[in-house]
């Protein structure tokens, strides 16, 4: 996993989003405060789950290079269907504005290495810094069993990871029109120094060969319009559901 690159992902994802603890507005699946991983089962419980059929959500999982619009895209979707962001958690110190169980879940190193080995992260890494982030399986498989529709906006190898823990999950990969238009997109934002912005573009270039490789993702959808690639992925999206 290239550890900027998950950064990025987490640090855009979080803008505006909603998450497990918080509804996305009137008619929202999401009215519950969400269980905080500890609460979840043991790890042989956990495992028993994993393999018993049933849960009747849809987790949907996002990725694409820095720049192309899938936060944007995301954001439409859950508006249209309804449902959350996952609850990722984080060793990293929690900033005065955020709150625990609704931005992240807030953990110390000890306790990250705990889950680790007691197997409770669908997909984890840790990135530039030594901060580490991870996606708690228990809370995710408890929506679904509530038949949720469930995102995350993670990276190709955590996508990678995913689809290996549930392979019923519906994987969307966002891709700029071209390299050039990339390239463009991230020098927009205006966020980096034209160094900063030379290593996210090679990493975006290789998350893309690395996506097309691999089999975690079911569609590629081709951002050269943002109205008609949202109604691509609410297409894709809708359809799948439909099929529950």
């Amino acid at each position: 996993m290239v550890a900027g690159a998950r950064l990025a992902h987490h640090a855009e994802a979080r803008r505006g989003q909603v998450t497990l603890g918080a509804a996305i507005g009137a008619g929202s699946a999401i009215d519950s405060a969400p269980m905080h991983p500890e609460a979840g089962t043991t790890s042989g419980a956990r495992g028993a789950q994993a393999a018993a059929p049933g849960a009747c959500g849809l987790l949907l999982v996002v990725a694409g290079p820095s720049g192309v619009g899938k936060t944007t895209i995301v954001h439409e979707i859950l508006r249209r269907f309804g449902g959350a962001f996952s609850v990722s958690a984080t060793t990293r110190a929690r900033a005065a504005s955020e709150r625990d169980g609704v931005d992240y879940w807030f953990i110390d190193e000890p306790t990250f290495q705990r889950w680790i080995a007691e197997d409770r992260f669908l997909e984890h890494a840790q990135v530039f810094g030594g901060n580490r982030y991870g996606t708690p399986e228990q809370p995710v498989r408890d929506e679904l069993a509530k038949g949720r529709l469930i995102v995350l906006d993670i990276d190709v190898q955590g996508a990678e990871n995913v689809r290996r823990r549930i392979p019923g999950m519906l994987g969307i990969f966002v891709l700029p029109p071209g390299e050039d238009e990339l390239l463009k997109r991230l020098r927009a934002r205006g966020r980096e120094d034209e160094a900063a912005i030379a290593r996210r573009f090679a990493e975006s270039k290789r998350e893309i060969e690395r996506a097309h490789a691999g089999g975690a993702f079911d569609a590629f959808v081709v951002n050269d319009d943002l109205p008609r690639a949202i109604e691509e992925v609410a297409s894709i999206v809708g359809a799948r559901l439909a099929r529950r």
